[in-house]
């Protein structure tokens, strides 16, 4: 047993926080350790576990070599806020345990604001393409701590959020891919510049023999990059480099300039994993996006309708209103602290948006004397209005785009909730206005 396993091995473990991540960690660390758990809501753990459950005064007689928190823990807000912040030492995540298992197997990691679900998963069918073993993991695909038959060629994509890198201490990974970075997650971290530095983790905590890719124009990554001792080897990316590849898709997924801009990366990337362009182009072609992420879910001559339901910033929507013609733009719900439109202002005239949900106020002042836009009573309410419009007006192909830009809790469990119910809504519209269907 080598000095890494040994870290893990008889040691006492808090698991806090019992959904994917804390279920994964404590199925990984419990066969050689001794792991307790806590959740602030102890429904979430089976009752084939309770057993091994402590309450909050139970938490007092007892101490721990580590304590794992799940990313979506708020340090400063939980219930356990002081006795963490004592322990802080001693805490570290799902991604920490990954990297001190299995030092040598080859990581990409893959974060930023927007994009980082579809890059992975683009990433993750080109590597098959290739015959790698390869897995995908993080916030999209198996947690990683359940993957299993691991081999020294077997390759991790590691799709990592601002939470899993901020709390975590020992990860590290070979190559690093920060896509874009925008306000988001302003209410977890206090502040823009606290986001970034959990985002540039990934790249300070990297070895001479690691690659990093940022955005050429990245002035906030370049700025911290000159001020911080790097050890890894830096690739700007400049995603116009890449745009006679880009000619050769023909896939509608790839029409906006979101998903051109990310694949960019993957261009870059392919240097040095050794990859073919011409299996990256077969590959992407055939892509199909994933559900709910500027996903086209119909497509006709009259009419295109997008459901971009993961959208929960107005930065995610951006380059998707600036794709298109003839948008009905939906968007509403939570909205997110220091949110900001920064839209150039040619794209204004082609956009009608139709607001909905909690904060209706906060996005009808964003958008006063730049965008349309009308408040409805819901998101069946603004469907019901674009339709009656779209029928009024027709004159060329229309864009209903689903994107918005809005955390979903205010009327929904998730956004994949709110992706489902807006499907579900809008087949009844298309089977009513058959006449631009």
């Amino acid at each position: 047993m080598n000095a890494r396993q040994n870290l893990f091995y008889n040691k006492k473990f808090l698991i806090y926080g019992f959904g994917k991540s804390g279920f994964a960690s404590f199925k990984y660390l419990n066969q050689k350790n001794d792991c307790k758990i806590i959740d602030d809501n102890q429904k979430n753990v089976p009752l084939k576990y309770r057993e091994k459950t402590l309450n909050y005064k139970q938490l007092k007689k007892n101490s721990f070599d580590y304590i794992v928190l799940s990313p979506g823990i708020d340090i400063n807000k939980c219930k356990l806020s002081k006795y963490l912040k004592k322990n802080r030492s001693k805490v570290i995540t799902e991604l920490d345990i990954f990297y001190l298992s299995y030092p040598k197997i080859k990581k990409i990691t893959i974060t930023g604001t927007n994009g980082k679900s579809t890059t992975s998963k683009i990433l993750f069918d080109v590597l098959k393409a290739h015959k790698k073993d390869v897995r995908l993991t993080g916030n999209i695909g198996n947690p990683i701590l359940l993957e299993r038959k691991i081999k020294k060629n077997t390759i991790f994509i590691i799709e990592a959020s601002s939470y899993q890198l901020d709390y975590s201490k020992f990860f590290r990974s070979d190559y690093s891919l920060i896509l874009n970075l925008h306000p988001d997650h302003l209410e977890r971290h206090g502040n823009f510049k606290n986001y970034v530095k959990a985002k540039f983790k990934l790249i300070q905590s990297q070895s001479k023999k690691s690659y990093a890719f940022i955005e050429k124009q990245n002035n906030i990554l370049n700025y911290l990059i000159k001020k911080n001792k790097i050890k890894s080897k830096i690739y700007r990316v400049n995603y116009k480099k890449y745009q006679k590849y880009s000619k050769l898709i023909n896939n509608r997924y790839f029409n906006n300039k979101s998903n051109i801009k990310n694949l960019s990366f993957v261009f870059a990337l392919s240097k040095f994993l050794k990859l073919r362009l011409r299996k990256i182009i077969e590959t992407t072609n055939k892509f199909k996006g994933l559900n709910f992420r500027q996903q086209i879910i119909y497509d006709s001559k009259k009419l295109m309708i997008i459901n971009d339901s993961k959208s929960t910033s107005l930065s995610s929507t951006e380059l998707l209103l600036e794709s298109f013609e003839n948008i009905y733009w939906i968007l509403g719900g939570l909205a997110k602290k220091g949110d900001q439109l920064k839209l150039n202002r040619k794209y204004f005239g082609k956009i009608n948006a139709f607001i909905y949900g909690k904060d209706k106020i906060f996005f009808s002042k964003i958008l006063k004397k730049k965008i349309k836009y009308k408040i409805s009573k819901s998101l069946n309410n603004s469907l019901l209005l674009i339709f009656k419009d779209i029928k009024k007006n027709f004159d060329g192909k229309k864009v209903i785009l689903f994107s918005p830009s809005a955390a979903s809790f205010d009327q929904f469990k998730n956004f994949e909730d709110r992706g489902k119910y807006f499907n579900k809504i809008i087949k009844n519209y298309i089977k009513k206005y058959r006449v631009i269907g």
